[in-house]
């Protein structure tokens, strides 16, 4: 067996240039955001459940209620009600129910602790978190749209409301779905996110139209960010509005406080 000694001075290889590789530290902080955010989209995409939640479940119901006259849709094609309502339900289902129940397991087993003991900082974890959503959410509604043309789905409107639409409805459900996962226990999340999510698939316009609902209920209904999602595309992509300022003023105040909640109770163990 043979060993190398070095000078006094040599910190570095055997031959005393001091060169490592790969040279410690951490990565640029842009890289790290988007190593994370590939993890979590990928973590997002193998989980059979979430896959059902934000793939399967909207796709079966834009086509079992655009091929089926169950529900009263109003004049014109079901499809054309149906199909703004099943994008919301998407962003919902990425944003609020797979996000709070990835992220409150995550916490339980302390994954979110060691996490923020790396040098990933708090706040760029959170930011490649909701780049995942964002990039499932476009493969969610690349599909749907797919699928919503093939039924005889005919949109119109301004592409841009449509847009601010999408990221206010993100922003919003993002940060009740963090709020949750930081502040219930693990199975508590679980429990109360398949919950929130079938009460507002059924009361918050996505299928069933509000005004099928009695008028105090409606008053309310209108109010949650479910419902300002799903009826503001509806007035964009099958009535022609340009700017649904309203459900976007509702948006934007869900988001808010929302996300400020989150920022304020969020707990990491």
């Amino acid at each position: 067996m043979t060993t190398t000694t070095g000078t006094p001075g040599d910190t570095g290889t055997p031959d005393g240039t001091g060169t490592y590789a790969p040279r410690p530290g951490a990565a640029p902080l842009g890289r790290m955001i988007a190593a994370q955010a590939v993890l979590e989209t990928k973590m997002l995409l193998r989980n059979g459940e979430q896959l059902l939640l934000t793939v399967i479940i909207p796709t079966l119901l834009l086509v079992l209620f655009s091929s089926v006259d169950i529900i009263d849709t109003g004049a014109g094609e079901a499809v054309d009600f149906l199909a703004p309502g099943v994008l919301a339900l998407a962003v919902m289902s990425t944003a609020f129910t797979g996000q709070a129940i990835a992220t409150g397991f995550e916490r339980r087993y302390g994954v979110l602790k060691r996490l923020a003991a790396s040098p990933l900082p708090r706040w760029a974890l959170m930011t490649a978190k909701t780049a995942s959503v964002l990039v499932t959410e476009v493969l969610q509604i690349v599909l749907l749209t797919v699928i919503a043309f093939a039924l005889g789905w005919s949109p119109q409107g301004n592409p841009g409301a449509v847009l601010l639409l999408l990221i206010l409805g993100t922003a919003a459900f993002s940060g009740l779905g963090l709020l949750m996962a930081g502040t219930l226990k693990a199975e508590a999340t679980l429990a109360a996110a398949n919950l929130v999510f079938l009460l507002l698939l059924v009361g918050g316009g996505v299928i069933v139209p509000l005004d099928k609902f009695p008028d105090a209920a409606q008053d309310v209904l209108g109010l949650l960010p479910i419902s300002a999602l799903s009826e503001g595309l509806r007035d964009v992509l099958q009535h022609g509005a340009s700017l649904p300022w309203g459900d976007l003023g509702i948006l934007a105040v869900w988001a808010v406080a929302g996300l400020a909640a989150a920022g304020k109770f969020f707990r990491w163990e």
